[in-house]
């Protein structure tokens, strides 16, 4: 069996190499000036398909067999998955069928039709996802992709961190810590398991949803844990995972902390990103930039690398968000 590593993350890299945007590493002197820190924001925002989930799917559907990409494959997931699989499956010349909430942002499911994805909605409260997507995949003899409980797609999303690392080198930066969001656990992994190897000595720091804060109380509790019934959806549709991967997190107990922020906490980071540093992130792309701009993660005296993970957004909230129409 297939063990997520360090050694498979180099792997993936190599997997990766010129079918990936190797996505830029920048830092913005307005944002530095504000925060009284050197932040480093690993754009992943300019991925293929929106975000890096791209690097997971590829790594893994791009080492199918003949005969298993003959049969398609299947995946769950509230968007950029979604969307990351639709993509691979599309240059590997394979069909794909996504399994995706009916309330998923209409950009979200438009983006997987565009790459020649089949769409199944459920409804993300009173259907399984999971169940769905194994039962599709039995009857069509497809190959089940899984948006992070699958050793191959967290180490295509570690090469998210063995960037950071190497591009940070390259401008002479020392990293003192690095945020990303943390949802089931796919990309915080990888990167962990990038970090223990080439820098154990930098924390990495969780982000999560307010009310989607399950890594933060399984951390706590020791054991894999959900989070309490919520009364209305997170504007950071990208994380509203109800806990941690199983896969993923006995890696993410290494995590120094996880941090929550609100909605209105993200709708202003997302607000900054497009007006100071005129990029479009997602609101569960940017949690780890609010983190920062709140002041629960201080970036003073300290160079802090962040993921702004995906640029996703629904049109019309985006819209809300910069003209601050946004109520959350």
């Amino acid at each position: 069996m297939h063990v997520a590593s360090f050694d498979g993350v180099r792997d993936a890299a190599r997997q990766l190499s010129g079918v990936a945007v190797r996505t830029p590493l920048v830092e913005s002197p307005a944002l530095n000036a504000r925060l009284g820190g050197r932040v480093l924001m690993k754009c992943e925002n300019l991925q293929h398909a929106g975000a890096f989930k791209f690097r997971g799917a590829w790594n893994r559907i791009s080492r199918l067999t003949p005969e298993e990409l003959t049969r398609g494959v299947v995946a769950y997931s509230s968007g950029n998955h979604a969307q990351a699989v639709a993509a691979a499956a599309q240059m590997m010349g394979t069909s794909a069928v996504i399994v995706m909430p009916a309330d998923s942002p209409r950009v979200k499911v438009e983006g997987v039709l565009s790459f020649g994805g089949e769409v199944r909605t459920y409804d993300r409260y009173a259907e399984s996802r999971e169940a769905i997507g194994e039962e599709i995949a039995a009857t069509r003899g497809s190959v089940l992709v899984r948006p992070f409980d699958d050793p191959f797609v967290i180490e295509g999303q570690g090469t998210t961190g063995l960037e950071i690392v190497e591009q940070a080198q390259a401008m002479g930066a020392e990293i003192d810590q690095l945020l990303c969001g943390a949802s089931g656990g796919g990309l915080i992994a990888g990167i962990n398991l990038s970090m223990a190897a080439l820098r154990p000595d930098v924390p990495v720091i969780g982000v999560e949803p307010q009310a989607y804060d399950d890594t933060r109380r399984s951390l706590a509790a020791g054991q894999r844990m959900t989070h309490p019934p919520v009364q209305k959806p997170s504007i950071c549709d990208a994380l509203m995972t109800d806990r941690p991967g199983e896969l993923t997190f006995p890696i993410n107990r290494r995590l120094r902390e996880v941090v929550t922020v609100s909605d209105a906490e993200v709708a202003e980071a997302v607000r900054l990103a497009f007006r100071t540093l005129k990029l479009v992130v997602e609101p569960g792309g940017a949690v780890s930039l609010a983190a920062l701009l709140t002041g629960k993660v201080d970036a003073r005296d300290r160079t802090t690398a962040i993921v702004l993970s995906g640029g996703n957004v629904d049109p019309g909230l985006f819209s809300d968000i910069i003209q601050e129409r946004f109520v959350p």
